[in-house]
C-alpha cells in the first residue's frame, strides 16, 4: 500500500467527472488499498479516486469514530436508487479543501446500490452521517465540491485563499 498526494482545490482533474469501471479486478483492489491508507493518513473519512487524480467511479470510506475498531468500506461505481426529500445539515469539509468548512444541507437517507472491494453488487440503506458522506464522495465523481453548494462570494473567497496557499510552496503544515 502507498500514501497518495490528494490533489486540491484549485485543480481542474477535481471537475473531471469519473469513468465507470467495468470489473472490480486487482488493480482496483490494489488502487483501494492506497486509497484508504491515503485518507487514514490525512485524518478524512472518505476519499474519492479523483482526488488522488484516477479518474475512476471508486469511493472509500470509515465514518467510525477514533477510539472504535476501524471499518473501511468500498464503493465501486455507486448510484443513489432512492434518497428521502427530508434534509439534515452536517459541517462538512473535504481533503481537497484544505481547512474549509461550511453546513451543506442533504437528504438524511439514501439508498446506494455498489460494487464492494470484490466486485459483488450490494444494496445500503444510509441515513445520518452515512448517507452525508456517501453522498459527498458520489458528488466528487460528478466533479462537484461541498464549497459548489456555498453562495458564490464564500466559494470565490475559499477558491482565492486555496489559490495563495498553493503559490507559497515554502509553507509547512503538520
Amino acid at each position: 500500500m502507498a500514501i497518495k498526494k490528494i490533489i486540491t482545490e484549485p485543480n481542474k482533474i477535481l471537475r473531471q467527472k469519473s469513468l465507470t469501471v467495468n470489473k472490480v479486478g486487482i488493480d482496483e483492489q490494489k488502487l483501494m488499498d492506497d486509497m484508504l491508507e491515503t485518507m487514514y493518513h490525512a485524518n478524512g473519512i472518505g476519499l474519492a479516486a479523483i482526488q488522488i487524480g484516477v479518474p475512476k467511479r471508486i469511493i472509500v470510506m470509515d465514518i467510525s469514530k477514533n477510539d472504535e475498531k476501524k471499518n473501511p468500506m468500498y464503493f465501486v461505481n455507486p448510484l443513489i436508487k432512492n434518497k428521502i426529500s427530508e434534509t439534515s445539515t452536517y459541517e462538512e469539509g473535504c481533503l481537497s479543501v484544505p481547512n474549509f468548512f461550511a453546513e451543506v444541507d442533504r437528504p438524511k437517507k439514501c439508498d446506494v446500490e455498489y460494487l464492494d472491494y470484490n466486485g459483488k453488487k450490494n444494496l445500503i440503506k444510509a441515513d445520518g452521517l452515512l448517507a452525508t458522506c456517501i453522498q459527498h464522495e458520489m458528488d466528487h465523481l460528478e466533479g462537484i465540491l461541498f464549497i459548489d453548494y456555498l453562495s458564490r462570494l464564500k466559494k470565490t473567497m475559499i477558491i482565492k485563499k486555496l489559490s495563495k496557499q498553493k503559490d507559497r510552496p515554502d509553507r509547512i503544515i503538520v
